[in-house]
């Protein structure tokens, strides 16, 4: 029985039994092995993901720069997370700190999505996920679990960040391109696909139901250049249009971060012609499995808005989507916001939401159905 203090046993992927420790100063991880994430027996049924903004690409400057938009966010990428059971807050770009710190605090994780803009633009969409990325592990550091998510540019944001903003990537050719993807070994010790059905794992392996639009790529060879092949572990791998090997699949082995080259939801919510994007039922089976474990990931952290009305000043709702896919975008709709004063959240202290306690227990990794 522990004096002035409560324990929670939390089940860790792999590595037997972690206690977490609360106290007056915060909560202390106690671990006998090397650092792993946690599995916390507690479900939040009320998650909210921020989405990150970027700056206009070239296209949109060109076709909507003139009518005060400095950013935007595509649809699908909040419909993927809408679809998973979660609600969206737009997270602004060339904002200070204390905006990620405060947003963050009322956030359950946030999701990095793909896009065209360069890392060395100033004030962007690189700085604002320089101080996401911190954030995100001084939160997961103090047993305060808090998950990333990397779609595409998104991806490559994570391992930028991890190399200190060091330009990292290898330059690919992989546009248009629908990919099966080429698992490692060892995959299904990962937390994304530890517990994937076998019939997703089946489809990924053997359809080609990845979309991939990306000019640059990760290669193992630059994880290991800049030493970060010791934090990040590959799950796949595929081959551009020349041939060239990258990296598909990766997450963190310390912090629930994760990161995919292709764009599951795509699949699911873009129709632009001409683009090799698959839509076929099994290639939406597979690219909502992506969706539903990331939203599972969110419901792990105990952040909340002090209350609902302050939530609804900051949710998606608040904003419309425009139809970019009739000018030629790649994205069928975007919300497009104006350069004009956004919604700031006050310095306010986050309460924490009523969670289901529940039993967790990981069964050994399943056979990959390969």
């Amino acid at each position: 029985m522990m004096n002035q203090t409560t324990a929670k046993v939390l089940v860790l992927s792999g590595f037997g039994v972690l206690l977490l420790v609360a106290s007056g100063h915060g909560k202390l991880l106690i671990e006998s092995q090397e650092r792993a994430v946690p599995q916390y027996a507690t479900v939040n049924d009320l998650p909210v993901v921020g989405i990150l903004s970027q700056e206009l690409s070239y296209l949109m400057t060109q076709n909507y720069g003139d009518e005060g938009y400095d950013s935007y966010i595509a649809a699908s990428y909040v419909k993927f997370v809408e679809g998973a059971g979660a609600r969206v807050v737009p997270i602004w770009i060339n904002q200070p700190v204390e905006y990620y710190q405060n947003i963050m605090s009322n956030l359950n994780g946030v999701l990095l999505p793909g896009g065209a803009t360069w890392f060395n633009q100033s004030n962007g969409y690189a700085d604002a996920g320089r101080h996401i990325y911190d954030i995100a592990m001084q939160y997961n550091d103090n047993g305060d679990y808090f998950p990333l998510w990397g779609t595409c540019l998104g991806f490559e944001l994570l391992t930028y960040l991890a190399a200190n903003g060091t330009e990292h990537r290898a330059h690919c050719s992989s546009s248009s391109q629908a990919l099966p993807l080429n698992f490692k070994g060892d995959f299904r010790k990962s937390r994304l696909f530890a517990n994937a059905p076998n019939d997703v794992i089946d489809i990924l392996s053997n359809e080609p139901v990845t979309a991939n639009f990306h000019q640059f790529c990760v290669t193992e060879a630059n994880l290991t250049a800049y030493g970060l092949d010791e934090d990040w572990r590959v799950m796949s791998v595929d081959r551009d249009w020349n041939g060239m090997e990258f990296i598909s699949t990766i997450e963190h082995k310390s912090y629930p971060f994760y990161g995919i080259q292709f764009h599951p939801e795509k699949n699911i919510y873009e129709w632009i012609q001409n683009k090799n994007i698959s839509h076929t039922g099994t290639a939406i089976r597979a690219s909502q499995f992506f969706a539903d474990f990331f939203i599972d990931e969110a419901r792990k952290s105990e952040h909340s808005f002090p209350n609902e009305a302050t939530l609804e000043q900051h949710v998606i709702y608040n904003y419309q989507p425009t139809f970019t896919g009739l000018k030629r975008s790649s994205f069928e709709q975007c919300y497009m916001f104006q350069e004009s004063p956004k919604v700031l959240p006050r310095v306010m202290k986050s309460k924490k939401v009523t969670l289901k306690k529940k039993k967790v227990q990981r069964d050994p990794p399943a056979p990959a159905a390969l």
